[in-house]
């Protein structure tokens, strides 16, 4: 089967993922946005981008009128533009914006995912939630790792302890702060940002100068393209 526009992590995986409804509180209220607006995709979302990347990158969940729209990661709404611009400046994604699965975006050493498959309402998971969706999460991360992954990029503090408990590490071990940069027991670099949302930025907690100072560190430790 051929993949198109980078969209899946693998055709069964995808496919996997997208009927899931483990979490009874996120399937229903995915039930309930698919007829208030039946042209999304409002379903699980799965990750996007280069399967043989050396950075991972996970975000909290798909945004209303954002991925859930579109099924595809940061792509539609207001918290992609700074990361999809920052990501196109150093090299990792062939254009500057992403805007449906339809584009012939593509990304570079990178792949993109979240700690929450599914939409939650008001953009909140419960901690049960999160817990049910790393499974996935998990997967992903040891397929990443499989495929020569080096360096996972936590946008926010929900995104930063997704990736531990998938990675089955201690949190208290390794606190989530912007900027940080860890070495984690099995080789892989942790580093942390606040997350690219509307809020971070308008409020100038995260500016784009910010973040691309992330991104360029990462792409120097990790020798990706620049």
């Amino acid at each position: 089967m051929t993949i198109l526009h980078q969209k899946t992590h693998n055709p069964i995986s995808c496919s996997f993922i997208e009927k899931c409804r483990k979490c009874a509180r996120l399937a229903e209220f995915l039930d309930t946005v698919r007829i208030q607006y039946p042209a999304y995709h409002a379903k699980p979302v799965s990750a996007f981008g280069d399967l043989s990347a050396k950075l991972l990158i996970i975000g909290l969940a798909p945004g209303m009128h954002g991925a859930n729209r579109t099924g595809r990661p940061f792509t539609g709404d207001f918290a992609g533009i700074l990361l999809y611009q920052t990501l196109y400046k150093f090299g990792l994604a062939s254009h500057a914006t992403s805007v449906s699965v339809e584009d012939d975006l593509r990304l570079f050493q990178c792949r993109i995912t979240n700690a929450v498959k599914c939409l939650p309402p008001a953009n909140k998971p419960q901690p049960s939630e999160i817990r049910q969706c790393n499974t996935y999460l998990a997967d992903e991360i040891a397929d990443f790792i499989a495929h020569g992954g080096q360096g996972i990029l936590a946008l926010g503090n929900v995104a930063h302890q997704a990736g531990l408990m998938a990675l089955g590490l201690k949190m208290k071990s390794f606190a989530f702060k912007h900027g940080a940069r860890y070495h984690l027991p099995n080789g892989l670099r942790l580093y942390d940002s606040y997350h690219c949302s509307r809020y971070n930025t308008q409020t100038k907690r995260l500016t784009h100068e910010m973040f691309e100072q992330i991104i360029a560190r990462i792409c120097a430790d990790l020798a990706l393209i620049t």
